[in-house]
């Protein structure tokens, strides 16, 4: 493949959180100009989230721009501090900030626990850099080198994936914003204004330690606020159940509505081993987007197979399993009760009704003590983990993984079971 265009001037962007937001290189616009970013304007960042917080309509392309511009501002401040970063080393870093989301299918995780086998997005953003380094000409090399952690810089790996990168603090000041959930709202440019580099490590100076506190807190707040909220949990395992039930009916030849692109996901098993050696699952992949998710469930909601008709239908109307969290295992006994009573109300099989009474775990770690922490740059010069550092909240108890337990069931009988 070929790359003939070449931009000569920069380019500006209106953006609802940082103001105008400018394209330095050519070369990042012609890779925003690929079709395989472009898609993610298709993406949604949050995905049924929306049907918590109307607002939160945002794309991953929006997400992916913001966190270019935090790097691009993180550049600046770290250049200031007397460090190093090439000219080319700059492009690498932007252009892994943008592509760290190339792979991520319709509705966020949806696909992953549906229809495609044991195949992460994380792995097709891999596969997919490689494919569009062959079509830039090796241009992405050194951006594939910085994502995989291999340069020999190892704090520019950190900008892009830490516990405190781009798409991080990037994130959170979107979602806080799209949704309206203030307490996800985060100090981003005090924090990149304290940035240094201390031995090949990214650091925060002593001063910035309430925003790191304030990230960490905010972080926490928004994944049971807004990740993890429980109708968008409801809502989303809805779907996946939906793409599960689709998937096992395609297996079995019954015939679905659908995209070329979904069709062949349904009727297809598809590994990772396939988008390594098989340019046709790489190809209906990129064609993928929330529309082909949308615009089938809207069809399958008159669809003979009851399971299928009845759930698209409740995620069309908005129509959500009642949930229930605690923070101790659901007792089998009641969920066998949920179950026996959706079986017999809906004339369905024990292993149909499994579709419509779900019994998950979610977990919340806010800050990772067993990963690289955030570290801090004391005055004296020592370098310290914030957990260590931090006297007016105790970051290692929010390093402790919270889990709730979840049991999701049809809101009909939610008074008579």
């Amino acid at each position: 493949m070929n790359s003939t265009y070449l931009p000569k001037r920069r380019k500006i962007i209106n953006d609802p959180v940082y103001g105008f937001i400018t394209l330095r290189h050519a070369f990042i616009l012609e890779l925003i100009d690929h079709p395989w970013y472009q898609r993610l304007r298709r993406i949604t960042q949050l995905g049924l989230s929306h049907l918590v917080y109307p607002g939160a309509t945002h794309n991953r392309f929006q997400h992916a721009i913001g966190a270019m511009h935090l790097m691009q501002i993180a550049i600046d401040e770290i250049r200031l501090k007397g460090h190093e970063i090439t000219s080319e080393e700059e492009v690498g870093l932007l252009a892994a900030v943008l592509l760290h989301d190339v792979g991520h299918g319709p509705f966020s995780h949806a696909l992953e626990f549906s229809i495609v086998d044991g195949l992460h997005h994380e792995d097709i953003s891999s596969i997919m850099m490689e494919k569009l380094n062959q079509y830039f000409n090796g241009q992405l090399t050194l951006a594939i080198e910085i994502f995989n952690n291999r340069y020999h810089k190892k704090f520019l790996h950190q900008l892009v994936s830490s516990q405190l990168d781009m798409d991080r603090l990037d994130y959170l000041a979107r979602d806080s914003f799209f949704s309206g959930v203030v307490e996800g709202q985060v100090g981003s440019e005090r924090i990149l204004k304290m940035l240094d580099v201390v031995d090949d490590q990214l650091v925060v100076e002593e001063k910035g330690i309430y925003s790191i506190e304030k990230f960490i807190v905010a972080r926490r707040f928004m994944y049971w606020q807004v990740y993890l909220h429980k109708t968008v949990l409801s809502a989303e395992f809805m779907l996946v159940n939906v793409l599960k039930r689709a998937k096992k009916l395609a297996t079995n030849g019954v015939e679905l509505f659908g995209s070329p692109a979904l069709k062949y996901f349904l009727y297809n098993s598809v590994t990772k081993e396939n988008f390594s050696s098989d340019n046709q699952s790489l190809i209906h992949y990129a064609d993928l987007d929330d529309f082909d998710i949308t615009g089938a469930v809207k069809v399958w909601q008159n669809h003979s197979d009851k399971v299928l008709s009845t759930l698209s239908r409740n995620i069309i109307g908005r129509n959500l399993f009642k949930i229930e969290l605690q923070k101790e295992p659901f007792d089998k006994a009641i969920v066998s009760k949920k179950l026996a009573a959706t079986a017999e109300a809906f004339n369905l099989t024990q292993e149909e009704a499994g579709y419509f009474v779900l019994s998950q775990t979610v977990d919340n770690r806010a800050y990772n003590l067993e990963d690289d922490g955030i570290k801090i740059l004391m005055k004296s010069g020592e370098v310290k983990d914030a957990a260590v550092v931090s006297d007016h909240l105790n970051l290692a108890a929010l390093s402790q993984s919270v889990y709730k337990y979840f049991l999701a069931y049809p809101r009909f009988f939610c008074k008579s079971i």
